[in-house]
């Protein structure tokens, strides 16, 4: 029986926790979390709680314990150098190192090596280090998009149309980023619509997962402020409905290209999961972003649909041998509705923020996946924290069913908690693929 080493404490560590148990040599599972997942818990055999930061307590965990190898969650210990650390005292895994996470700990590296490479999928973009040049180049875009460089949490990109209306409003933010980060970047905003390319990678071999489709928005609708997301689905073919099948091969073609871009700039293969952000327009499929590590909400969609051994996949990822393994997943449909605080995307001030750090109550969830997030267990009972709470997932034969077993689901936590009733409801997605016609003049 291999240990296996977990890195991370949320919904989507929930998932992965999950595709290591199901496999077929029954791994002994350890974890180290920075907060107690009563889900992750429960399938482990050892947990250890501690900073991401803490690369020392990391590997002596990870040595105490004889990993075999890790499973690296979330993207702070990727930015930390968990992957370089562990490799240190020999021991190998899913993830990359932390100059290869630049991929997501840095857009600037990510847009100038698409662009050293001419990889297509790049919108007009220019990297500030100071407010100079920022309002010529804002005058040449006829829509704005405004990123800090670094980690955001999925929070951070402003949109103009969404976040801010005017140029001027543009330049107020810009001169605000730049007081609390080294550099941001402006690009130009894309009319379209967003789906999550999730793909395997040693480094050489790129191998796709089902398209998932995430929901940033707080409220029904795609109202209010980005979230981490409040939920996402997929399809049985593996696709989604308001996309062409050259969608799909071109966003697949973009990720090989930065991989092989990636060994020719660093001398290294990234070995993990890339994770691109991309957006169908007009034009063609641009990219938006590239994460280092696996989606949450997406991973939750894709996981359970895993028919191939996640171990042996792993193992393949780490040996540089995935092109030698033929990766399945079920043709289900999914939707994941998050369960999350009523406060939560709200500011400090407003009534419903009170229900941070309150109690909650599961009921029986019946045919549907519960994933826990942000909990913290005390004794038997689960409180909130201020963050997304429970993923709840219904797999079915179509997206209709699926739906109904999510929304079943969430029906069952009790407390001061909200949802979005609208994901994979047929109404929202009729909304996209009309986008897309409209824009594609179809």
């Amino acid at each position: 029986m291999p240990n296996i080493l977990l890195l991370g404490n949320g919904a989507r560590e929930h998932a992965i926790a999950e595709a290591i148990s199901r496999s077929a040599p029954k791994p002994r599972l350890f974890s180290f979390m920075k907060a107690n997942n009563p889900g992750i818990a429960s399938l482990s055999e050892t947990v250890k709680l501690g900073s991401y930061s803490d690369l020392k307590a990391i590997k002596g965990f990870a040595a105490q314990n004889k990993i075999e190898f890790v499973v690296i969650g979330p993207e702070d210990p990727l930015s930390n150098g968990v992957v370089d650390a562990l490799a240190q005292i020999g021991i190998p895994a899913v993830g990359p190192t932390k100059s290869l996470a630049r991929l997501e700990t840095s857009k600037s590296f990510t847009r100038n090596l698409v662009s050293k490479y001419n990889i297509p999928g790049n919108p007009q973009f220019k990297v500030f280090t100071s407010i100079e040049g920022v309002e010529t180049f804002v005058n040449k875009l006829e829509g704005i998009v405004i990123k800090p460089d670094g980690l955001t949490g999925g929070k951070g990109v402003m949109v103009q149309g969404d976040h801010f209306a005017t140029r001027e409003e543009a330049l107020k933010i810009c001169r605000k980023i730049l007081t609390e980060n080294q550099s941001l970047i402006v690009e130009e905003k894309f009319d379209g619509e967003e789906f999550s390319l999730q793909c395997l990678c040693d480094g050489k071999t790129v191998v796709a997962t089902p398209l998932v489709q995430d929901h940033k928005r707080r409220f029904e609708g795609d109202k209010g402020p980005n979230t981490g997301g409040m939920g996402s689905y997929s399809l049985p073919n593996h696709s989604l409905p308001f996309l062409n099948p050259e969608d799909t091969l071109a966003g697949l073609e973009i990720s090989r290209k930065v991989a092989a871009a990636l060994i020719q700039e660093t001398g290294s293969p990234y070995k993990g999961i890339m994770y691109g952000g991309f957006i169908a327009t007009k034009t063609g499929v641009k990219l938006l972003e590239y994460n280092a590590r696996f989606g949450d909400p997406e991973a939750m969609n894709i996981l359970p649909l895993l028919k191939t051994d996640f171990l042996e996949i792993c193992r393949h990822i780490i040996a540089g041998t995935l092109d030698k393994l033929k990766i399945e997943f079920e043709p289900k449909a999914t939707v994941c509705k998050y369960v999350v605080p009523k406060g939560y995307g709200l500011p400090a001030n407003h009534p419903d923020a009170v229900s941070s750090r309150a109690k909650i109550e599961v009921g029986n969830v019946r045919k549907a996946r519960l994933y826990y997030s942000s909990v913290d267990k005390k004794e038997d009972s689960l409180y909130l924290s201020s963050s997304r709470a429970i993923g709840i997932v219904g797999i079915a034969d179509t997206l209709e069913k699926a739906e109904k077993i999510a929304q079943d689901g969430v029906k069952a936590i009790k407390g001061p908690v909200a949802y979005r009733a609208d994901i994979g409801t047929s109404e929202l997605i009729q909304k996209r693929i009309d986008h897309m016609k409209k824009i594609r003049g179809t």
